[in-house]
C-alpha cells in the first residue's frame, strides 16, 4: 500500500499519514509506504492517486486546495478531481488560525486589520501554497477587512510557520501544528481561528465571529482519495479500516495534540462536504479573479 502525501515532512498532512500508516499496516497485514511528493500546490501528489491502478492500493491524503479550489484557479490540470478521484474518507478537518510575528504591535484581529490599513499595502503574510486553504482564508480576509497585503507562498507548512516566526512575513493563516513550537517560544501570536467554536487545546484563542467576522469561516479538511473505477467493495473496506484506525484512542489523543480533529465517517458524507466547498470556494476565487499557472 502506498499513501501519497502531496506535502513535505514535517507538515501537519505528514503527520496524519504516518500515524494512520502506522495502525492500517497491522489492519491490512502488509507494509504501508508513505511517500511525500510536495508541489504545485498539492498537484503533483493528486495526481499520482489520479493515474495510478484502480484497485486501492494508492491512497493520497488530498485536501481543500487540489481538490475543492484547483478547478477554478487553474487553466489546465494533470487530472480531473471529480472524473479522476474517489473520496474514500475524510480523515482530519481543522480550522485555520489567523498568526502573526510576536513583535508586531498587534494582539487582537482589529489591532492587526488597523495596523496593516496604516501599513498601505506593505504587509505581507505567507501561505502554504498558491491556492491552498492557508491562501484563500487570508484573501477573504482582506476582502472583508477592505485591506492589502502581499502574497508569500511558500511549499508547506513548516517553511511557512518558520517565515513568520522569524518575521520574514508579517502573518499567516493556516492550521495550528506547525505554528504550535513558535508560539511556545515566545516568536508567533495567534489571534483568532475560523472555525464556528473555539479550539479545545486553543481555548483563549477566539474566532473570528467573535472578533466582528463572522463571514470568515473556512475548514482546512483532508482525506483519502483513490482512483476512479476503484470497486465499491474495496472503497467501502478502505473506508471501514480507517474509520477503525481514527476511533484509536491513542491516534485521538496524538492528533488532538496536534491541534487536529478526527473526522472519519462515509465516503457519501465525504463526497457532499467535497462538493459543497467547491460550489462555496469556487465562487470566492471567481470573484477575487484569481489564476495560476500548473
Amino acid at each position: 500500500m502506498r499513501l501519497i502525501v502531496p506535502a513535505p515532512p514535517g507538515s501537519s498532512l505528514d503527520l496524519i499519514a504516518r500515524l494512520l500508516g502506522d495502525k492500517l499496516k497491522d489492519r491490512w497485514g502488509q507494509s504501508v509506504v508513505v511517500e511525500n511528493k510536495p508541489g504545485a500546490g498539492g498537484l503533483l501528489g493528486m495526481d499520482v492517486a489520479a493515474k495510478a491502478p484502480p484497485d486501492g492500493h494508492v491512497l493520497a491524503l488530498g485536501f481543500n486546495g487540489p481538490i475543492a479550489f484547483a478547478p477554478f484557479m487553474y487553466a489546465r490540470l494533470p487530472y480531473d478531481p471529480a472524473r479522476d478521484l474517489v473520496p474514500v474518507v475524510m480523515t482530519t478537518s481543522q480550522p485555520n488560525v489567523l498568526a502573526v510575528h510576536a513583535a508586531l504591535p498587534v494582539k487582537t484581529v482589529r489591532e492587526f486589520v488597523a495596523w496593516a490599513r496604516e501599513r498601505g499595502g506593505r504587509m505581507n503574510y505567507a501561505s502554504l501554497g498558491k491556492g491552498s486553504s492557508s491562501h484563500l482564508s487570508m484573501e477573504l480576509l482582506l476582502a472583508e477587512a477592505g485591506i492589502q497585503g502581499t502574497h508569500v507562498p511558500f511549499n508547506g507548512s513548516p517553511p511557512s510557520a518558520m517565515s513568520v516566526a522569524q518575521g520574514e512575513t508579517d502573518a499567516t493563516m493556516m492550521v495550528a501544528p506547525a505554528l504550535l513550537p513558535h508560539v511556545r517560544a515566545g516568536r508567533v501570536r495567534l489571534l483568532a481561528v475560523t472555525s464556528r467554536q473555539r479550539l479545545d487545546g486553543l481555548h483563549d484563542v477566539p474566532t473570528m465571529a467573535e472578533t466582528g467576522y463572522p463571514a470568515i469561516e473556512a475548514l482546512a479538511w483532508n482525506g483519502f482519495f483513490t482512483a476512479a473505477g476503484t470497486p465499491a467493495g474495496v472503497i467501502q473496506r478502505l473506508n471501514a479500516d480507517v474509520n477503525a484506525v481514527l476511533q484509536d484512542a491513542a491516534v485521538r489523543a496524538a492528533l488532538a495534540q496536534q491541534g487536529l480533529t478526527p473526522v472519519g465517517g462515509s465516503a457519501e458524507a465525504f463526497r457532499a462536504q467535497v462538493a459543497a466547498d467547491t460550489q462555496r470556494w469556487g465562487a470566492l476565487i471567481r470573484r477575487i479573479g484569481l489564476k495560476l499557472e500548473s
